[in-house]
């Protein structure tokens, strides 16, 4: 019933896949190479909070019960396109967080893009900058791989799943901060292929 009310409000329509690809490459403009982060090791991150994390086959597992924690870059970003790969149980909170102020996350303080397409309140499920942008569509990603693409320049930041856009923000406060990952609540998360690429003139 759940999944049947989400098809009914907003479903990604393929024969707008055009629209996508083109709000994709036209909007990047690339300053450096991707540069590809979280290889295997933790070199550049701290761990934080009480979830557990691991690599195994170069995939970051992140597993946590009835607590938050999360991996967080030990440099500041401002403007920088993101990509990764995430794999959500059905029980996990999980989410990216950008322009973070502090060593910690909330949705105050960071940009959060979420991962979580059960929440409670739709509005913020996976897709969704929590608190700032509604997702403008709905993608069901429990149990696979996905495809996550931020870019974030200037007020300007937009975020794909799966080639699929959907947030597009324009939005002042937070000017640069950390990047973290997330994992919350009970449940696993697997991420791999992280990969950044700076957007900011002087880097």
């Amino acid at each position: 019933m759940f999944k049947k009310t989400l098809n009914q409000k907003r479903k990604f329509n393929p024969f707008h896949m055009h629209l996508a690809i083109a709000l994709i490459f036209g909007g990047f403009s690339s300053c450096d190479q991707k540069e590809e982060m979280l290889k295997g090791n933790f070199d550049g991150w701290q761990i934080l909070g009480g979830a557990e994390w691991r690599f195994d086959q170069n995939e970051l597992i992140g597993t946590v019960k009835d607590s938050v924690g999360f991996v967080m870059t030990e440099d500041r970003y401002s403007d920088f396109i993101l990509e990764l790969e995430f794999k959500p149980d059905s029980t996990i909170n999980s989410g990216i967080f950008i322009r973070c102020q502090k060593r910690e996350i909330s949705f105050t303080d960071c940009y959060e893009i979420n991962i979580w397409d059960l929440h409670t309140n739709q509005d913020f499920r996976t897709g969704a900058i929590v608190n700032r942008a509604t997702p403008l569509y709905y993608v069901e990603t429990i149990g696979e791989w996905n495809t996550y693409k931020i870019q974030i320049q200037g007020d300007h930041l937009q975020a794909w799943i799966n080639d699929i856009p959907t947030a597009d923000l324009k939005d002042s406060n937070l000017d640069e901060g950390y990047i973290a990952l997330q994992a919350m609540g009970t449940g696993e998360v697997r991420f791999r292929n992280v990969k950044f690429q700076s957007l900011s003139n002087d880097n």
